[in-house]
């Protein structure tokens, strides 16, 4: 058995066809056929029902195509360590974070980085938690950034920062003269906030349920940049991080009292995963920016 079979299997176990696998592989049907029948005769087990107007996998080939990815995942790996340079001088990290940090704190941490490794390749892409936690276990990321509600059993957590939410407002709103506000003023409130999809909307009703108060949401929105343009523009208020408004001159940051509203971020890796040298660097800078700087 070689490579070759197994990323064939996983092409028709994909597009459930060998006419499209065949397509997606530039090879010919009879020629991937083939394949797969030489695959089937060494398991000795029938890993595709062809009866159907679709090709589904057998019992048979559920369970291997599990141990099949798996493989490839391991091989992917085996690639990467192999050129993997120790000293940096090349090499690619592959940040995934969810949209609140890419506001304020992925700028500190790639410009620290790039400037002591400036020939890394670096790719940062921002997405929800749950989407991160499975593109981390497929190994499509290096490290992850995110909040300490981890799902996954799988997925390792160390603790990155505690940043606090503050009730962010613009500069000609009656409240913008405090710097803190009490639960009663909150719940007096009407509030834009980020859309249920967010951990971060999750954070602010949790708080609210345990301060027994529920300020009135007159809107919502699915992008940060939106809630922000809206507060900009409106009377209405938002909870956001306070390093949020501290990065611009018409935002104001109002700490709520006697409780904060508090919530940890963590960078998030796969258990057992093989750590780039370029990952193990981003890691450790990032505990020192976040631990040294004020902003955090």
């Amino acid at each position: 058995m070689i490579l070759r079979h197994i990323n064939y299997f996983l092409a028709v176990a994909k597009h459930q066809s060998f006419t499209r696998a065949a397509a997606s592989l530039y090879v010919s049907q009879p020629a991937l056929s083939q394949q797969i029948k030489q695959l089937e005769e060494t398991l000795g087990a029938p890993l595709f029902d062809r009866s159907g107007r679709s090709v589904n996998l057998t019992d048979a080939g559920e369970v291997y195509a599990r141990y099949a990815h798996k493989a490839l995942q391991d091989l992917d790996e085996g690639r990467r360590a192999i050129h993997d340079v120790q000293n940096l001088s090349r090499g690619a990290l592959r940040i995934a974070m969810t949209p609140t940090f890419t506001t304020y704190l992925i700028g500190p941490l790639v410009k620290a980085f790039h400037n002591r490794h400036p020939n890394i390749t670096v790719s940062v892409q921002e997405m929800s938690q749950e989407h991160m936690e499975k593109q981390l276990l497929d190994d499509k990321f290096d490290v992850g950034i995110a909040f300490a509600e981890v799902h996954s059993s799988e997925i390792e957590s160390q603790i990155l920062m505690v940043e606090t939410l503050a009730l962010v407002v613009n500069k000609n709103h009656p409240l913008a003269k405090y710097q803190a506000i009490d639960l009663q003023t909150l719940n007096a409130q009407s509030l834009v906030l980020l859309s249920h999809e967010f951990v971060t909307r999750e954070q602010i009703q949790r708080y609210c349920h345990q301060h027994n108060i529920q300020p009135t949401v007159l809107m919502e929105a699915n992008s940060l940049s939106a809630v922000i343009e809206i507060v900009r523009h409106t009377q209405l208020t938002t909870l956001l991080p306070s390093n949020i408004a501290s990065e611009r001159d018409e935002l104001i940051a109002i700490a709520l009292t006697p409780t904060l509203l508090k919530r940890t971020a963590v960078l998030l890796q796969r258990k057992d995963a093989y750590q780039t040298a370029a990952a193990e660097a981003f890691i450790g800078l990032a505990h020192q920016v976040c631990k040294h700087s004020g902003s955090f």
